[in-house]
């Protein structure tokens, strides 16, 4: 499933992933599983609020390689065509 991250138009970060949430710009989100809590629970909770499928990834670390960056990333977000 991460695979599908590395060319799909997208927004890395937690920041980011809530804005397309909130504008319905958002297909799927993704999750790190040891991401903190407080960062990522409002973006979970308008997640399950719309009904958008959310995707749980082990790491940060494994998340952000999955995005192509170099850095962890707490969550991010597959935009809609």
């Amino acid at each position: 499933m991460l695979s599908i991250l590395k060319d799909a138009k997208k927004v890395v970060g937690t920041k980011q992933a809530r804005r397309a949430v909130i504008n319905d710009k958002a297909k799927i989100v993704f999750v790190a599983k040891d991401a903190d809590r407080h960062v990522v629970d409002d973006l979970i909770k308008m997640c399950e609020e719309k009904s958008i499928e959310i995707v749980y990834v082990d790491s940060m670390k494994e998340l952000g390689s999955a995005c192509g960056i170099e850095l962890k990333a707490a969550s991010a977000a597959i935009l809609k065509e």
